[in-house]
């Protein structure tokens, strides 16, 4: 279910603002992929960048979440991401994948990442002693997560103008 694109209300809390501008940039990337058709969503517009396609910032993204949220802060899963991998941008390769699936479950992700920020205070810090990044806290991290987001919502504006001329805040 696509997130809602709205601002968070000028005088909310931190919290609120913090995950209301999140989420928001989370709904943009889903909104840049609407009515893209399949093909379109696999294939490469930038010559020296062919893994970036829209299906492959989808996932980027789905495993990002999960990486930050999971991984660094609740030290859960680093096995199933393929970020920690051998294998150097494993997360963008999705060849055969369909978007809509791809779709789901970043949304699927986004909600955990939700579920996840909102059981815990923003001082508290992450619980990965394997990587320096697992220090960091819920804040730093969601604050973090907000720049990678709306970074690749501005790469999804790009790569979407090139495909078929769609452009657009909202």
């Amino acid at each position: 279910m696509p997130i809602p694109r709205n601002r968070p209300e000028f005088t909310a809390d931190e919290r609120t603002q913090l995950i209301g501008w999140l989420d928001l940039q989370r709904s943009i990337i889903q909104w840049k992929c609407e009515g893209i058709s399949e093909e379109d969503a696999h294939r490469a517009v930038l010559p020296d960048s062919p893994l970036m396609t829209v299906a492959g910032l989808v996932s980027h993204m789905r495993w990002t979440e999960h990486c930050w949220f999971q991984v660094l802060f609740l030290n859960r899963g680093a096995l199933e991401n393929p970020q920690f991998g051998d294998e150097e941008d494993r997360d963008f390769k999705v060849d055969g994948v369909p978007l809509a699936r791809l779709l789901e479950e970043y949304g699927t992700q986004c909600a955990i990442s939700n579920e996840v920020s909102a059981a815990h205070d923003l001082d508290r810090t992450g619980l990965n002693p394997d990587f320096k990044s697992g220090a960091a806290s819920l804040r730093w991290i969601l604050l973090h997560m907000l720049e990678e987001t709306a970074r690749h919502a501005g790469h999804l504006d790009t790569i979407r103008e090139l495909l078929d001329g769609e452009t657009g805040y909202f």
